[in-house]
């Protein structure tokens, strides 16, 4: 009887899947969410990862951007007009405008007061006209590269080196050699690789040809910043020779001061620039900081790009502190309100937090922060308010990895990754925040404050009641959770839902071994506990039906990293599994089996990639139609709105 009832539930998911195919969406459908608010002034920025080029671009008298982006799908140069014709930190720019493609290790140097653009071992000659387009070869990049077969990053720039008259080029390239890169803690959280390396090379012009190259020395040995080295020589502290200023992978500059001559540069030991607030760092990792008199009063400030696509001004007082030139802390430059953006991997959840009635989002990103993004009108599309950072126990929230909270190692120390749920977790009537990170913590925040105006108190972990036995863990995590923790896989949504529709809000999500799992709320001496995982998704195309849907395989560094909601995308009274892909894969609900809900992979929604790394669903209803349609949000921090193909 049970081979009768299987038979017959096979013939009925055939059907399903006959009838329901995946509707093409084209590329004009997707649509950029845009702050939609002409007055508004938020940060100037591009996609994931910023390469500044500080230029007077139009010719008109002032400094404006330029910068290359290279990140998916942003990847482009973009063009920032000086719109306040201001000098200072103050400085505000119009709407980018792209102007060519995205180009990985470009940088910009100064000769004669005139910007030189280049690249790895090759010029890009009158930028402001050709852009890319005339590439001339000035050194053979391999003669360095080839030093250092395990590199991310290489930077060119020309100075005259010994004060003779031409110039030459000092090249910046990093070594991953000794840090390897994943799974290499020890029981104790040590890591036990090597450190990051970055390196300055010297190429001397020999009468229009470069010499073999050798490394820059300081303190007596070669100079060596954590990994991507970005290295700016210009006279810092005015005394007339050139010191140096490097950037690193995460957040530091490194002041090497010229106690030498002019002529013959001897460098000093670094030190990490600080001034009367602490060592000047970057909110976020992976900077590239360019030297340039950018207010004109004849002192060499820093632009700096900051990883999520942000650029700050770091302004050179002029002032010399023991002996090393002191900045001002950083400040980040203001554009038009064009695009709807927070930080790079960014992560929506839309809900309406402030209970007027209309949709808004809530959302993590890769630096570990959860932003509130309000919807400003109830429009389709809506006006946007500019990201507020959300504070639990009046502290903004930031989740940060540390020394040993990613498992690629210490160089993600101020990455989060959060990834984030709404739902009246703890039955209040309340909206309270879940999230998970690059940690693999399922962590809440608990509103304490009344409708309209939430107040956020953090919780920890959300309590799992594991009968008396040991919190499983993914097999390469170092540390191990508490009685009662959820440890998963890293940088995966912990997606709240009622899923059997008993009052309590339950959690969908994958488990420690990759799987997507149900974890059931129930209630027990007055507290709410969530059971373990049970595994009650199975993949239509795996062993009939009854193969368990793991949505990753993966290990350590590899694991995770899905993101997902539930909606009934096909409009056919059952939830599918919408999953972050190249933009978002559609998982048809075809029905229960045996207890079991069995799910079909369909494809992606959309042909266009909108992930290097990764996207994130939600789904919204501008609309008011009572359809699902879909926002995503992408690698490079901005939102893609796609409007569902199926309708009633």
């Amino acid at each position: 009887m049970k081979q009768i009832i299987y038979i017959i539930f096979l013939l009925v998911v055939c059907l399903a899947a006959c009838n329901t195919t995946q509707k093409q969406i084209s590329h004009e459908d997707l649509i950029s969410l845009t702050y939609n608010h002409p007055s508004l002034h938020v940060d100037l920025s591009v996609g994931l990862w910023a390469s500044p080029l500080p230029m007077d671009y139009d010719k008109d008298g002032d400094m404006d951007l330029v910068i290359s982006c290279t990140d998916v799908p942003y990847k482009g140069t973009y063009f920032f007009e000086n719109k306040s014709g201001e000098k200072s930190a103050n400085t505000l720019f119009a709407k980018p405008v792209k102007i060519g493609s995205g180009i990985n290790n470009i940088t910009i140097s100064y000769v004669d007061g005139k910007p030189r653009v280049l690249g790895s071992g090759v010029e890009f000659q009158e930028f402001s006209r050709f852009i890319y387009d005339r590439a001339v070869g000035i050194a053979n990049a391999e003669d360095i590269l080839s030093l250092h077969p395990r590199k991310r990053f290489n930077h060119w720039k020309y100075v005259d080196y010994e004060g003779d008259g031409d110039q030459d080029i000092i090249v910046g390239v990093d070594d991953w050699g000794d840090y390897g890169w994943d799974n290499a803690f020890n029981n104790e959280g040590k890591w036990t690789n090597g450190e990051l390396h970055g390196y300055i090379y010297l190429l001397e012009n020999e009468n229009g040809r470069y010499a073999s190259p050798g490394k820059i020395y300081a303190g007596g040995k070669p100079v060596d910043v954590y990994g991507n080295t970005t290295p700016n020589m210009e006279d810092f502290d005015d005394d007339g020779d050139l010191d140096i200023i490097c950037g690193e992978f995460v957040d530091r500059f490194t002041w090497f001061e010229n106690t030498g001559t002019r002529e013959k540069p001897v460098y000093a030991g670094g030190k990490f620039l600080e001034n009367a607030e602490g060592l000047i760092q970057m909110d976020l990792e992976m900077m590239m900081p360019v030297a340039v008199d950018w207010n004109g009063d004849k002192k060499v400030d820093l632009i700096v790009g900051d990883e999520d696509g942000r650029i700050v001004f770091i302004e050179n007082t002029g002032m010399v502190n023991d002996r090393m030139p002191v900045f001002k802390s950083p400040v980040y430059f203001k554009q038009e309100a064009d695009l709807v953006k927070f930080g790079a991997l960014v992560t929506p959840y839309s809900i309406d937090w402030d209970d007027d009635g209309d949709e808004d989002l809530i959302c993590g990103n890769s630096a570990g922060y959860i932003a509130f993004i309000e919807n400003l009108d109830g429009g389709n599309p809506p006006t946007w308010n500019k990201p507020e950072l959300l504070k639990a126990d009046d502290e903004v929230i930031r989740i940060m990895a540390g020394e040993n909270g990613s498992i690629q190692g210490p160089c993600e120390r101020k990455w989060g990754y959060t990834t984030v749920s709404v739902a009246d977790w703890d039955s209040d009537g309340l909206n309270d925040i879940l999230v998970n990170s690059i940690w693999g913590k399922v962590e809440w925040y608990k509103n304490i404050g009344q409708k309209g105006t939430p107040i956020l108190k953090k919780m920890g972990n959300v309590k799992v009641d594991w009968n008396g036995q040991p919190a499983p863990k993914p097999a390469w995590n170092w540390w191990n959770p508490g009685v009662d923790e959820l440890s998963t896989q890293w940088r995966t949504t912990p997606y709240t839902i009622d899923w059997n529709k008993d009052g309590f809000m339950d959690l969908v999500m994958l488990d420690h071994e990759g799987y997507l799992a149900f974890f059931e709320r129930f209630q027990k001496d007055g507290q709410l506990l969530l059971h373990p995982g049970k595994r009650i998704f199975n993949d239509a195309d795996l062993e009939n039906g009854n193969g368990l849907l793991r949505l990753n395989n993966k290990e350590a560094g590899g694991s995770g990293r899905r993101k997902l909601c539930f909606a009934d995308w096909d409009n056919d009274g059952d939830l599918d599994l919408l999953v972050n892909s190249q933009n978002i894969a559609w998982y048809e609900n075809l029905g229960e089996n045996d207890g079991s809900n069995v799910y079909k992979y369909k494809g992606d929604i959309i042909s266009i990639r909108l992930a290097g790394h990764t996207t994130s669903p939600t789904t919204v209803d501008w609309d008011q139609n009572g359809i699902p349609d879909l926002v995503i949000g992408a690698e490079d921090g901005h939102f893609y709105y796609i409007t569902n193909p199926f309708q009633k």
